[in-house]
């Protein structure tokens, strides 16, 4: 059965810090693996980032206690450095 019905999402929050800091820390692998994780349970091991347009992203999210884990993945459709990050993940899902 195929989802015809296509639900759009929109997330802002304000970051009091500069917008440089906050860009190299949102896109550097060594800092995604500090702060992806939904919970203490989980915890991403291991991330690749190629920050451009046309770049692929990859990180992989296991439970602390190996019970399970999975891989996400994508491209960057368009990035503006300290600006903007657009892209599509494996399941063809666009973020914008």
């Amino acid at each position: 059965m195929e989802a015809t019905n296509k639900t759009k999402i929109t997330i802002e929050t304000t970051v009091n810090a500069p917008v440089e800091k906050v860009w190299r820390l949102w896109t550097a692998p060594e800092h995604i693996t500090k702060w992806n994780s939904p919970s203490e349970e989980w915890h991403t091991p291991r991330a690749e980032n190629d920050v451009r347009t046309g770049g692929k992203f990859f990180s992989r999210m296991e439970a602390r206690d190996g019970s399970m884990g999975f891989d996400f993945a994508g491209v960057y459709d368009n990035v503006k450095a300290n600006e903007r990050l657009e892209y599509t993940i494996g399941d063809g899902g666009r973020c914008r």
